[in-house]
């Protein structure tokens, strides 16, 4: 195989591919529109979800659906003229959210998990990014006793199943971690996932990565992507400024890799969840992110201030923004913390590409030569991006040590 590579996606997931690559001995160059970590990497809570074995499921008891439907679940927004095109991929994603399937692809998911936090701890060390790092875990808080139990329940599990350790907190417990929480707070107890770690700027971690990457030699490119084309040699990309060639093409743009799936001939594998951020200053700081679980936001410490971010929104990709999740935790999130003041600028609003299964897809295309895909890693693409590029690398090498069963996110998942 020729050593030269073009990996289209300047993103967490683009990045680490692009490092990798390099380790492998490959020439690369990265293409996007956007400059590294500015995009989908730049706007998430910040964790290296160590805990999270198990993606995502669809609800499946009546009263959440009821909840969601009525938009009284402050995690889930939703635009009406969108749902018939959610209407099959939702169905499938429900479908695999059964608990026989979803244990199955759990199994599978956490073989990736596993890894994640130890990929990006050379990393880190790499691009000498320690001051971005904490090293505290995060904490799931709950507001009513059953909620708790419920959590606690499920924690047991991941421990006895995944080996995934935890702490029970109680009231005393979270405000001894947390001594700025407000005095009179609403909350009851909480878990404590000891084992993650969190970025107080993720995309600046992408942009650590991508030095590190030009360090290495690597080349980054940016610039409108308009066209992927096969060619007797390999793969062109044009762009709006020239055209570049290679053997061998990545393509890992997140939720931008539809367009081009598409126009290849494949079914398109992703649907999108939107999701926002806003940023607060003035106002008391957390250690450590935590997630009011009943609500269905994270506030995480950063360098701008405090972080809330929200759940998801299923709306047209370019729909205009509807932050009304935002109006609806902020108040919450003032229940237990001075958030302070909201910075002027506009709430972010930021993308994930999700999989009908809920896994990744990682590895060769299906019916096209030196086209490779990673992408639709959902809600953990600053998690899993680390180890599923090197993942990708490795399987483009034909030597793949990282897992012993890289088929399991095979993209012959995607119908052709």
């Amino acid at each position: 195989m020729s050593k030269e590579v073009l990996v289209l996606g300047a993103g967490m997931v683009g990045i680490c591919t692009a490092i990798h690559l390099q380790q492998q001995g490959f020439a690369v160059t990265v293409i996007d529109q956007s400059a590294p970590g500015t995009e989908t990497s730049y706007g998430n809570a910040g964790i290296i979800q160590t805990e999270a074995v198990e993606p995502y499921a669809f609800p499946r008891e009546w009263a959440s659906l009821f909840k969601v439907a009525l938009k009284q679940d402050s995690a889930v927004n939703y635009h009406l003229n969108a749902l018939p095109d959610y209407a099959a991929p939702l169905l499938q994603y429900w479908r695999n959210s059964s608990p026989k399937i979803h244990q199955a692809i759990s199994q599978d998911y956490a073989v990736l998990i596993r890894v994640a936090l130890s990929e990006h701890q050379q990393l880190i060390a790499q691009a000498q990014a320690e001051d971005l790092i904490l090293k505290n875990g995060w904490i799931q808080l709950y507001r009513s006793e059953a909620a708790l139990q419920e959590a606690i329940q499920d924690a047991e599990r991941r421990q006895q199943r995944y080996g995934v350790p935890s702490q029970i907190l109680n009231t005393s417990q979270i405000n001894q971690l947390e001594p700025n929480l407000k005095a009179n707070h609403p909350l009851i107890g909480g878990i404590h996932w000891t084992q993650p770690w969190s970025v107080i700027e993720p995309g600046e971690l992408v942009q650590r990565y991508a030095r590190l990457f030009e360090q290495l030699g690597g080349t980054i490119v940016q610039a409108q992507i308009q066209q992927l084309q096969q060619q007797d040699y390999g793969w062109q990309v044009q762009t709006d400024g020239q055209a570049l060639t290679a053997p061998n093409v990545v393509l890992a743009l997140g939720p931008w890799s539809s367009k081009f799936i598409t126009e290849l001939g494949y079914h398109n594998p992703l649907f999108i969840k939107r999701g926002y951020h806003q940023h607060y200053t003035h106002g008391s700081q957390l250690s450590r992110p935590m997630l009011d679980a009943e609500y269905g936001y994270v506030l995480a410490p950063m360098k701008k201030g405090t972080r809330l971010t929200t759940g998801a929104e299923f709306a047209h990709f370019s729909a205009p923004a509807t932050p009304v999740q935002l109006e609806k935790t902020q108040q919450r999130a003032r229940d237990w913390l001075d958030l302070g003041e909201a910075l002027p600028s506009p709430a972010w609003l930021g993308r994930r590409p999700c999989s009908v299964d809920m896994k990744p897809y990682i590895g060769a295309a299906p019916r096209h030569k030196g086209l490779w895909f990673n992408f639709g890693h959902g809600h953990q693409g600053f998690t899993l991006g680390a180890a599923s590029g090197r993942l990708l690398a490795e399987m483009m090498t034909g030597n793949v040590q990282l897992i012993s069963d890289p088929n399991i996110f095979s993209p012959n998942r995607i119908a052709v």
